[in-house]
């Protein structure tokens, strides 16, 4: 996660208008709703807002860190790592 944060700081900011910045948007967005969803069962996630290309670095440090906070197993830190590194390589960065 912190790899990915620092790849899309690095970024020209061409490559964030290209799709890097809405694919790590999304990347933010679905670890938020896996960490509220594990923090609090039967609600309702809330949607991370976008808060531009140049925040989502810190939108993906952030979530990926709530979601490690709340993660209870081996597996579930796995599926997150891969889900990570899947949407780094979407990303292009």
């Amino acid at each position: 996660m912190e790899h990915f944060a620092d790849r899309l700081r690095a970024a020209p900011q061409s490559r964030l208008q290209r799709g890097a910045a809405a694919e790590a948007l999304a990347a933010a967005r679905e670890l938020s709703r896996r960490a509220q969803l594990l923090e609090e069962p039967g609600t309702e996630p809330r949607e991370m807002p976008d808060a531009g290309m140049f925040a989502v670095a810190d939108q993906i440090t952030v979530a990926g860190n709530d979601l490690a906070v709340v993660l209870t197993s081996e597996e579930q830190v796995a599926e997150a790592v891969g889900f990570v590194e899947e949407a780094r390589k979407r990303a292009g960065v």
